[in-house]
């Protein structure tokens, strides 16, 4: 079970985009995921007329570790870690650390 899922708001921990929040966008693979906002570069694109796409100079936002960010806690407003709690009917479900809530995804 991923603790960090698609839709989740994290802050990022470490790195030049450290303390920037945004949303998750996708899963690239175990380690790796893609926040919106962060880790954003600069991608020199060469023109593709077969494919109808102009050349220049885009944006392109790229995967991050998992490792250098944590879930947004909206009650206390900080990152919190995630732990995992079984139910009584076997089922898991995210919750913070901190508090012992329920993550709401």
């Amino acid at each position: 079970m991923n603790k960090i899922r698609k839709g989740d708001q994290v802050i990022v921990l470490a790195g030049r985009d450290k303390g920037r929040r945004g949303t998750v966008a996708r899963r690239v693979d175990d380690d790796h995921l893609v926040v919106e906002g962060v880790n954003v570069v600069k991608k020199h694109v060469k023109p593709n007329p077969m494919k109808g796409t102009t050349g220049g100079v885009v944006d392109k936002t790229m995967p991050i570790h998992q490792s250098n960010v944590a879930i947004y806690n909206p009650a206390t407003g900080k990152a919190d870690r995630v732990g995992i709690r079984l139910l009584d009917d076997g089922k898991k479900m995210r919750v913070y650390k901190s508090s012992g809530e329920a993550i709401k995804a």
